[in-house]
């Protein structure tokens, strides 16, 4: 049976075991952010379905909450009117706003057998640089992220590239993209060398620019950020000039939801995206198309991205118990196998890419191994105290940059002065 026919199957099973489960069963609630319907919504209702058989003393009521940004304002005010989520799937970025309002359970403080303690330490040390703070574990990694670069063969081969390499460095990026960007005869771009996108959370894509010239741009306590470090300016010069100057990447913003398009129609011929969209590229691509870690400069890299699992404080142990449960049983090394082949999200914990589904996975399309690969060299993603208001800062430098407003230095010094500010208060 295929992933989607058996997650069917349990999603139906599902209905069967809310609709009947008994009256004495604990409750919780659990936060997903998606819309509701498609998919991924019924890939939930299966995991639901399969704990709910798994543990008949435990009731979870999925809540589709729609994005991030939705979700974590739906959960906050949930909580802070007293009916606070239990689980929730939010960003994790997200960590020290939960921790700052005093909404989340350190899972240390729950998780205190030898098996619980072995389960925190079993997962990428990559993707726990943000699930953990102050010396505790605030979040587990469940769909998690690094940034990679897909690129069209079809197009490399007709512009007499290699298409079975990727750019490996900066300088082969723009030499490539300058090769691969095709005009009319009215000197119109029908296709671009290259699409980054700068829309919805730029700083991310930024990120990976700014790793690669070796800056890191926050500390691990998330009180200090380093925006306008000599090498953070630099990456942003080359950002801008990757369309001002070399002219291989649209100008201004380019938007985040529709870059995968632009792929799949051709209008660019290699973009950078999450590796959450490989089977959405593998399911609409209608060409050969690779996958590659980033290029390197000073060296490699990409920050990590996604959301986490964290546990909503409510005061009631029986709850949080329950929760901690349905925790674990979401990250077990079949689970995070399973995520990983049926979104393309990076299984999160190493034994996952030793379960036999998994292997054969990548035996069949060793491109799904690429993001894991890359995590040797990650960092972690820009998350502070008060992370909104210091990631708009950054944002708002970066778009100011890209569409011609601002040059990069004093944009930049202008977002570290505004990121100082807000985050004097978390000095101690």
């Amino acid at each position: 049976m295929n992933i989607f026919a058996r997650l069917t199957a349990a999603a139906t099973l599902a209905a069967t075991v809310w609709g009947g489960s008994a009256a004495s069963a604990t409750e919780i609630t659990f936060y997903y952010p998606v819309a509701v319907g498609g998919p991924i919504t019924k890939i939930v209702d299966g995991y639901v379905a399969d704990f709910s058989k798994a543990h008949p003393d435990i009731t979870v009521k999925p809540v589709y909450t729609g994005t991030y940004q939705d979700s974590i304002v739906k959960a906050m005010t949930a909580a802070k009117g007293g009916n606070a989520p239990d689980v929730v799937i939010l960003l994790s970025t997200d960590m020290f706003t939960l921790i700052d309002n005093d909404l989340i359970e350190p899972i240390d403080t729950i998780a205190k057998s030898e098996s619980d303690q072995a389960w925190i330490k079993a997962f990428y040390p990559a993707f726990m640089e943000n699930s953990q703070a102050d010396g505790h574990t605030w979040g587990i990694p469940f769909q998690r992220s690094t940034i990679v670069q897909f690129w069209n063969k079809d197009a490399f081969k007709a512009a007499g590239l290699d298409p079975e390499k990727a750019p490996k460095t900066w300088d082969e990026m723009v030499e490539f993209g300058k090769k691969l960007t095709k005009r009319d005869a009215s000197g119109a771009v029908t296709q671009w060398g290259l699409e980054i996108p700068s829309s919805g959370f730029p700083y991310w894509l930024f990120q990976a620019l700014t790793t690669q010239n070796g800056a890191i741009l926050a500390n691990q306590d998330g009180t200090k950020v380093a925006y306008n470090d000599p090498k953070v300016v630099d990456a942003l010069q080359f950002f801008a000039d990757l369309s001002q100057k070399h002219d291989v990447m649209p100008k201004g913003v380019i938007e985040w939801g529709t870059t995968p398009k632009d792929f799949f129609e051709g209008k660019t011929a290699i973009m950078w995206t999450t590796t959450g969209n490989l089977t959405n590229v593998r399911s609409n691509a209608k060409f050969a198309f690779g996958v590659a870690a980033l290029p390197s400069k000073a060296r490699g890299g990409s920050p990590t991205g996604g959301g986490n699992i964290y546990i909503f404080k409510t005061g009631d142990k029986a709850k949080e118990a329950a929760a901690l449960e349905f925790a674990r049983f979401l990250s077990t090394p079949e689970h995070a196998a399973d995520w990983g082949i049926a979104t393309g999200y990076v299984a999160t914990r190493p034994d996952a890419w030793e379960t036999e589904a998994m292997k054969k996975y990548v035996a069949d399309f060793p491109a799904a191994a690429v993001a894991r690969d890359q995590l040797k060299e990650a960092v972690a993603e820009l998350s502070t105290h008060d992370n909104q208001r210091v990631t708009k800062a950054l944002n708002d430098a970066l778009q100011a940059v890209l569409t011609g407003a601002k040059q990069a230095k004093p944009a930049l010094d202008e977002a570290q002065a505004e990121a100082t500010r807000l985050l004097a208060s978390y000095q101690h």
